[in-house]
């Protein structure tokens, strides 16, 4: 045994040996930490508990369709139940609660500290005589104990790090702006796929049943047609035509009924409605509002710079690069501290126990001297970087706002080709009808008939979809959106009524600065009557055309209103 642990007391020894061991322990416990991690793969049985747990997840309050489903309930079961927006709205309340933290990062710091000192050997000073330097006669003393605690109250004071923390902290902010305007953004997209998928819906709905039968005439037909050839009832050359021709009728008849059938699946995720549900939808009126084009593109234009959310998150990213460029050259200024702790320490060799101190401290990292410049220069390339991605983004946005009322035109223009083609094969029909009743009619011509009048109306409902789509795609463009309160704490019944409520605001305060036309022509899309023209003048088929003073029987032209419907408007005006 060792000189110095003979001359230890009993309770040091003790203090000796728990300290050894607890050395010990820690050392192996590091030793072990710093071995290899190994794999743990997700057992079968966890995935599927994870993914039952999920499912349950994603279903929580939502409220189950009762009744059909309309296209605002619609829209507002997307805004309320949508799980991707749901995860937008979570990254905006995550942004919220770093900005509150960056806020608190400029408050002092206050640290308390507490700790235990113990060392195996006391700490035995010698001294000596100041003037003639030899050493002091006295024997050697002890000047603290082996084993003591120590405890401070500490506040600090940083003022380079308060001015990083209020410039940080700023960025934040805008860094909240950046996800709302990213929310703002999901939330167009997901409208105008709302919207486009439920027409989609629609339609299948309306045609479903006529596919079916269709179908089942197509198949009964080709069963007659090969006993036909069979029996050779007729010439092998015109049995096979005549299969063909069935046949081919049935393919497009089978490419339809798969087309309809994946609507109803796309609607049911955005809205958050169980796949496997069959719900229905209410038919909205065929009725097509497309008062989009009333407005002028020139305020299309400064809507669009205002509101639209590209353009807002590329204007706040340009702020966010000026604050990093001040942080920047904050760093370059000399860095203050004030500093006041309380300590208090149990030696007890120590006559004042516990103490006050206090300190102000200066410094400056004179490489700063030699960084500064490119350091400033990479700020104000930070900025000037930030400030042409805005302007690029902004002719971009300009330019998606004309291309985008463009398609929405040509979108129109579409729609009414494919409703003057679905009312005249509806004319087809009906003396396809009389026909059937005289009993003079092939079943192939009945099959043709209803495969062309089925195509005919879906192309109807698709040209309306597209038509949704463009519309909602020019809004977004422009930025807008329905005026909501909020989604979570409104019901069902409320945000259904605020989105149809909310819609028709915004269309008609779009279009109080620009004069609302009456007519509008098929081929030009424009108003009948030309802004600033006398009423000499009509606009006929993009047209223009003067009046007489006369009217006879063959002075009307037939035109196209914006609800798909036609009339005959007269081209002369009497006196």
């Amino acid at each position: 045994m060792s000189l110095f642990y003979r001359h230890l007391t009993p309770t040091h020894r003790l203090r000796h040996r728990v300290l050894r061991t607890g050395a010990s322990a820690f050392a192996l416990v590091l030793l072990t930490a710093c071995g290899s991690v190994p794999l743990q793969p997700m057992s079968k049985e966890e995935l599927n508990a994870q993914a039952v747990n999920d499912r349950r997840a994603a279903r929580v309050g939502v409220e189950p369709i009762t009744g059909e489903l309309s296209m605002d309930e619609a829209i507002a079961r997307a805004l309320k139940y949508n799980l991707d927006r749901r995860t937008r709205m979570m990254e905006e309340a995550l942004a919220l609660n770093q900005f509150d933290a960056a806020n608190l990062d400029m408050l002092p710091k206050l640290m308390a500290n507490a700790g235990y000192v113990s060392r195996n050997k006391n700490a035995i000073t010698r001294s000596e005589d100041a003037i003639t330097g030899l050493p002091s006669l006295a024997n050697p003393y002890i000047s603290s104990e082996r084993t003591h605690q120590v405890y401070d109250l500490g506040l600090t004071w940083n003022l380079l790090d308060f001015g990083l923390s209020y410039l940080n902290a700023k960025q934040q902010a805008d860094r909240v702006q950046i996800a709302a305007e990213r929310r703002r953004k999901a939330m167009h997209t997901l409208i105008q796929d709302v919207r486009t998928a439920f027409w989609r819906t629609a339609s299948a709905q309306k045609l479903r049943n006529d596919v079916v039968k269709a179908i089942e005439l197509a198949e009964d037909a080709l069963v007659d047609a090969r006993k036909a050839e069979a029996e050779r009832l007729r010439s092998p050359v015109d049995a096979l035509r005549y299969q063909r021709q069935l046949l081919e009728n049935l393919r497009l008849l089978e490419s339809i009924e798969q087309e309809l059938s994946s609507g109803r699946i796309e609607l049911a995720n955005l809205i958050n409605a169980p796949l496997n549900e069959q719900f229905k939808v209410q038919e909205p009126s065929d009725r097509v509002d497309a008062s989009l084009l009333d407005i002028p593109v020139e305020r299309m234009e400064t809507m669009a710079v205002s509101q639209n959310a590209d353009i807002r998150e590329h204007s706040y990213n340009s702020r966010i690069a000026v604050e990093e460029t001040r942080r920047a050259m904050l760093r370059l200024f000399p860095n203050l501290s004030f500093n006041y702790n309380i300590r208090y320490d149990t030696d007890r060799y120590m006559i004042n126990n516990q103490w006050n101190d206090t300190g102000l401290h200066l410094s400056y990292n004179l490489m700063n001297i030699l960084t500064a410049p490119s350091q400033t220069r990479l700020a104000e390339a930070g900025v000037k970087l930030a400030d042409q991605r805005r302007v690029a983004a902004q002719m971009a946005v300009l330019t998606q706002v004309h291309l985008a009322r463009l398609q929405y035109q040509i979108a129109y223009r579409q729609y009414l080709r494919a409703d003057a083609i679905w009312q005249a094969d509806a004319k087809i029909s009906e003396h396809i009808k009389n026909r059937e009743s005289a009993e003079t009619q092939s079943k192939l011509e009945q099959v043709a008939n209803s495969t062309t009048a089925i195509l005919s109306l879906l192309r109807r409902y698709q040209s309306l979809s597209q038509l949704q789509g463009a519309g909602s795609k020019l809004e977004a463009t422009m930025g807008a959106e329905p005026v909501l309160g909020s989604v979570t704490e409104l019901s069902l019944d409320e945000l259904t009524k605020e989105v149809g409520k909310s819609i028709r605001d915004w269309r008609n305060d779009a279009q109080e600065p620009a004069a609302k036309p009456a007519a509008r022509s098929e081929a030009s899309g424009a108003s009948d009557v030309i802004a600033g023209e006398p009423k000499t003048t009509r606009n006929i088929g993009g047209i223009k055309l003067k009046l007489h003073t006369r009217v006879s029987a063959a002075d009307f032209a037939l035109v196209a209103n914006r609800n798909g419907t036609f009339e005959y408007l007269a081209l002369h005006e009497k006196d």
